[in-house]
């Protein structure tokens, strides 16, 4: 889409607002508004300008500045404001040297796929990811200096089977059994196919939409692959339509990866594969009918996975959901079915179109742009230093030796570790000036003072259970 034909969809539209639209640097999209007429063709050379030094982990106040650059092809109608509105996703630029910021993770993602073509490897990166989220009717949470506590509820959660509803009419969800059962025992059928639809309507393909797993309210809708900018893009979107969704029905959405104790948390599995010239590279002949180019690119994962959890992984709660022993994909290994190797190869085609590899380890609290820039970067990384991933695992981890199974790495047991991993191993993203010295130190530093020390210095509630009377 050009520039014209942006003005010439809001005036079809009887657009009457543009929203523009840019990510921070910890995954939060903000935005602002402009009346129609401030849009012109100039506007799309020119930009908007606003304050950087507001947005969490970008500039100071003294160099404060900073323009938005609406990009044409970004163009959707917003499906929930009143008042018709034009939203355009922009890139943020230096206003003094024009030059793209490198702490835009949006401008991260394309300059991974810049390098992608630049190595002769590939020439488009495909991403799939698999968001779950909970669907809940209640949540409450404060901490203060004296007191600190969460509370969620939802009309499935088990905990409300002998609950007074006048009446309770049953059909709650056990804990784990949330998987397919049809209503009563499903009751957001409606609701996750309004989101899928509202999805579809705004040009985003879905494949499928289900309950997940946990009781109170878990599911998921599966987007088709695109290729990594745009499945960024897309991924923004699906959460902003899901939220306001709910929202609509007095629910909330959440994609915080472990909200519920005792049950399965938020996961999201990124199938990715690398084309070239319209074929597909990671097809071939190898194990489970990969190439050579794929295996390499499951050891440059496997690799660097601590490093890439940090993007990937970039919550505290992110490690209440990898633990040993739970079905977490937390083990170093790759396999074609086993669901707890970090990488699987899913087998459901024989197809070679159909080939890829699947990253069981993020979860959907990363930021996209960057979480996918990591792993096309440690895939690169292992196809051209061709670095052996070893043996596939398709035994069953949990029936292993402990001599055998302490030969298989795991991942990194906490935020702390992971941000520790990427501290010292981070030279496979830098190449290309993909991920820039500044926007690694800023998120490190981030993590580490506002998150894991913040955590670090409260006491957690469960501890007044374990310790109080000692």
């Amino acid at each position: 889409m050009t520039p014209k034909e942006v003005i010439e969809m809001a005036k079809e539209n009887d657009v009457k607002v543009v929203d523009l639209r840019f990510m921070d640097l910890l995954g939060t999209w903000q935005h602002f508004s402009v009346p129609i007429r401030e849009l012109t063709e100039q506007s799309f050379e020119d930009g908007f300008g606003f304050d950087g030094s507001s947005i969490r982990g970008w500039q100071s106040i003294h160099e404060s500045d900073m323009l938005v650059i609406p990009e044409p092809e970004t163009a959707r109608i917003d499906p929930f404001y009143r008042e018709p509105t034009l939203v355009l996703i922009g890139k943020i630029v230096d206003p003094v040297t024009r030059e793209l910021y490198s702490k835009d993770p949006r401008n991260v993602a394309k300059k991974a796929e810049l390098y992608l073509k630049s190595t002769g490897i590939g020439d488009v990166a495909y991403f799939g990811p698999e968001a779950e989220f909970f669907i809940f009717d209640d949540i409450r949470y404060d901490s203060g200096a004296n007191f600190s506590f969460y509370f969620i509820d939802a009309i499935e959660g088990i905990w409300n089977s002998g609950r007074e509803e006048d009446p309770n009419l049953g059909y709650k969800l056990r804990h784990k059994e949330g998987y397919f059962p049809v209503p009563p025992a499903d009751k957001l059928q409606d609701i996750r196919s309004e989101m899928m639809l509202i999805l579809e309507s705004l040009g985003i393909e879905a494949e499928c939409h289900h309950h997940e797993v946990a009781t109170a309210g878990q599911g998921e809708i599966d987007m088709r692959f695109k290729p990594l900018v745009q499945m960024g893009d897309q991924l923004i979107w699906f959460k902003y339509v899901l939220k306001n969704v709910a929202a609509r029905h007095n629910k909330t959405v959440t994609f915080m990866p472990k909200p519920i104790f005792a049950d399965n948390g938020n996961g999201m599995h990124t199938h990715f594969s690398i084309w070239k010239e319209g074929n597909p590279v990671f097809a071939g002949d190898k194990y489970a009918g990969l190439s050579q180019e794929a295996l390499y690119a499951i050891g440059g994962i496997l690799k660097h996975c601590a490093a890439i959890c940090a993007f990937t992984n970039p919550t505290t709660n992110s490690y209440k959901r990898l633990v040993p022993g739970f079905e977490a994909p937390v083990n170093l290994a790759y396999s074609q079915r086993n669901r707890s190797a970090a990488v699987r190869i899913p087998m459901y085609s024989p197809s070679p179109k159909a080939k890829r590899l699947e990253f069981r380890c993020p979860d959907p609290s990363c930021n996209p742009y960057l979480a996918f820039s990591a792993m096309l970067m440690a895939a690169i990384d292992g196809i051209e230093n061709k670095i052996d991933p070893g043996e596939p695992l398709d035994k069953d981890i949990y029936s292993l030796p402990p001599e055998e199974l302490a030969k298989v790495g795991t991942t990194p047991g906490s935020l702390e570790e992971a941000i520790e991993a990427l501290e010292k191993d981070h030279e496979f993203l830098m190449k290309g000036d993909v991920f820039t010295q500044d926007l690694i130190e800023t998120w490190i530093s981030w993590k580490r003072e506002k998150e894991i020390d913040e955590l670090r210095l409260r006491p957690h509630p469960y501890e007044f259970f374990l310790y109080f009377d000692i």
